[in-house]
């Protein structure tokens, strides 16, 4: 009986015990419902293959995709005092800032790196939307000028992936600060000659879609992205009228010449690629390599 109930008893209670699946294996389209195994939807670069949904990316699964092979190196950001102004609502804005640095391994919203697209040179900064929301303050900021300048001492186009839902409220009229300040930046690179291509994903709203992301040479946007200052629903409610389908995305926005061009993610590499070729940008020369065997004499 021991035997039996130690042993058999068991087993087949395990097989009858019904297995839980980790949510996390299997990703829902917003759109259509479709469930995607992850590793699929990541192979896919996170477009549901049904429906062409673009999903979000973090920082890092960007640069992962966008530079070639997967190489990138990550440039240095500047430290910025956290929480100056003690800023305090239904949590304490430092308690914020830890939960958001624990979820995405980021110190803040914007991450900057410089690697090769099709060989050629190119500095990128991200936003990460799951660092609360994207939001521009005074690190984020400092992060996209860090880039920009980094661009210009390499003299290497900088590209941008804007996602956000605006200006950090907790910092108040620092986070403001930045939009002048971003702007400013913009036109250092400007007046360097480098390339500047804005590659606008979902949702790029508030003060980012006010400063940086509408200055570049070239406005990128990715399928179905939303793209405005304030949200349609706001809209709606201040001028008490029924919007036009598909306002703000950003198939309206290039047909009423907001945007230059709708990108699916598949092609970007190679359409920024194209871009900054077409704007003068050239491959580095490989160096000779040295010859390994000997001429052979006739």
């Amino acid at each position: 009986m021991s035997w039996i109930s130690n042993v058999v008893r068991p087993k087949i209670r395990n097989l009858l015990v019904k297995r839980e699946v980790s949510p996390s294996l299997w990703i829902k389209c917003p759109e259509t419902g479709e469930m995607v195994f992850h590793r699929d939807l990541e192979a896919n670069h996170f477009v549901i293959p049904g429906s062409g949904f673009h999903m979000r990316m973090t920082a890092n699964q960007r640069f992962n995709h966008f530079f070639d092979r997967g190489a990138w190196e990550s440039i240095e950001l500047p430290e910025v005092p956290i929480d100056p102004l003690k800023f305090r609502d239904e949590r304490r804005y430092t308690d914020r800032l830890r939960d958001a640095r624990t979820k995405t391994g980021h110190n803040d919203a914007v991450l900057v790196g410089a690697g090769s697209v099709e060989e050629l040179p190119v500095v990128a900064a991200v936003q990460d939307f799951d660092f609360m929301g994207g939001s521009l303050g005074m690190a984020a900021g400092e992060a996209i000028i860090t880039g920009m300048q980094t661009a210009k001492e390499r003299n290497h186009p900088f590209v941008v992936f804007a996602a956000s839902g605006g200006a950090r409220m907790q910092e108040g009229v620092l986070s403001l600060m930045q939009l002048p300040r971003t702007t400013c930046a913009v036109e250092d690179l400007r007046a360097a000659k480098l390339p500047y291509i804005v590659v606008l994903t979902n949702p790029t709203t508030g003060g980012v879609t006010a400063s940086y992301a509408m200055l570049g040479d070239v406005h990128i946007a990715e399928p179905g992205a939303l793209i405005g200052f304030a949200g349609p629903r706001v809209i709606e409610q201040t001028i008490r009228e029924k919007l036009p389908e598909g306002f703000q995305r950003a198939e309206y926005l290039r047909d009423h010449g907001m945007i230059d061009m709708v990108v699916h993610r598949h092609k970007l590499r190679e359409t920024i690629a194209r871009l900054c070729r077409l704007l003068g940008v050239t491959a580095p020369a490989r160096e000779t390599l040295p010859a390994l065997i000997e001429p052979v004499e006739a």
